[in-house]
């Protein structure tokens, strides 16, 4: 029970529910006269009383015997007044912190239920920068508070491991890199590669059309293009799980967008069988009203967007 619904279980008035009184507790303007009041002028018609003299009388039977955790129970201008021992409290939590150990706050409040908590999600062949740093460390802190709680907690790393950059990146690879330096430098050399193909790119427009052309034999299933984004996504994770071991966080899940790889199809099936998925330039596009761009959800090159696993 929080401090609230104590001082609501003290407060006997005939005809009212502990419910009713818990509702009208109130946290007055000028904490100096109380930490919670309770006013008592809705109580005068039920009980033929003025709200002074029901504040007065309540507060008197209240006094008699007064819990710990109250510092004083007064009357004034019809308000009940509560103000709390905070000795006390701090002694009675310290007390019971000791005496529950690392079970201190648990509860059963979500049993059989569970929760999905995503956080982190941390790009592939990309540094662990400090924006997935503060979303790894309040879902982490969330989890644990929930688990606590006792929830089923799915923690979900929805990694970014899919897209035309990756196209990008096996291209960077295969002009310009080694699996030694990979498996040397990690992602520092990864990045270096993927920076370099922009750089290069600048130069030389084909190199995009080549990234492009990857990403798709990436999708279509291509072996050499599956071994080597696997490879990146091994030196990533491996990068990553040094800074979740040394915070302690660990995930439930560790699906990204490649998972969604396979289940893309369907959804462009469904959305083609109901007239919403119509070409547009060699593209194909879901149009989502006058106001707003079409959704391109599948390229001309038949390659998938990040609409188009978000969907699925």
């Amino acid at each position: 029970m929080n401090n609230n619904q104590l001082i609501a279980s003290l407060i006997h008035i005939d005809g009212i529910s502990e419910e009713e009184i818990l509702s009208l507790l109130t946290q007055p303007k000028d904490l100096g006269y109380a930490d919670v009041a309770l006013p008592c002028f809705r109580f005068a018609k039920a009980l033929h009383k003025s709200p002074v003299d029901i504040a007065n009388a309540l507060a008197a039977e209240i006094s008699k015997d007064l819990p710990s955790f109250l510092l004083s129970c007064t009357a004034l201008n019809g308000y009940l007044n509560f103000k709390f021992s905070r000795e006390n409290m701090a002694k009675e939590t310290l007390l019971k912190v000791l005496a529950e150990g690392d079970k201190y706050g648990s509860s059963d409040l979500g049993k059989g239920k569970t929760i999905c908590i995503d956080y982190s999600s941390v790009n592939i062949a990309k540094p662990f920068h400090i924006g997935h740093l503060s979303s790894t460390v309040i879902g982490g802190a969330l989890s644990r508070v929930f688990k606590t709680l006792g929830y089923n907690v799915v923690g979900i790393n929805h990694l970014g491991d899919w897209g035309t950059q990756f196209g990008k990146m096996i291209v960077a690879y295969k002009l310009w890199g080694n699996g030694m330096d990979v498996e040397k430098g990690g992602v520092k050399e990864l990045h270096k590669l993927y920076v370099k193909f922009h750089q290069e790119a600048e130069k030389d427009e084909h190199l995009n059309d080549l990234g492009r052309e990857y990403f798709k034999r990436i999708e279509d299933g291509d072996p050499e293009s599956l071994a080597l984004f696997a490879k990146f996504k091994e030196v990533s994770l491996r990068e990553a799980n040094r800074v979740y071991d040394r915070l302690g966080i660990t995930f439930e899940s560790y699906n990204g967008e490649s998972f969604y790889n396979d289940k893309m199809q369907p959804i462009l099936d469904l959305l083609e069988r109901k007239g919403l998925l119509v070409d547009s330039e060699g593209a194909k596009v879901v149009e989502v009203g006058d106001d707003m761009p079409p959704c391109l959800l599948v390229r001309s090159d038949g390659a998938t967007l990040y609409a188009t696993r978000d969907l699925a």
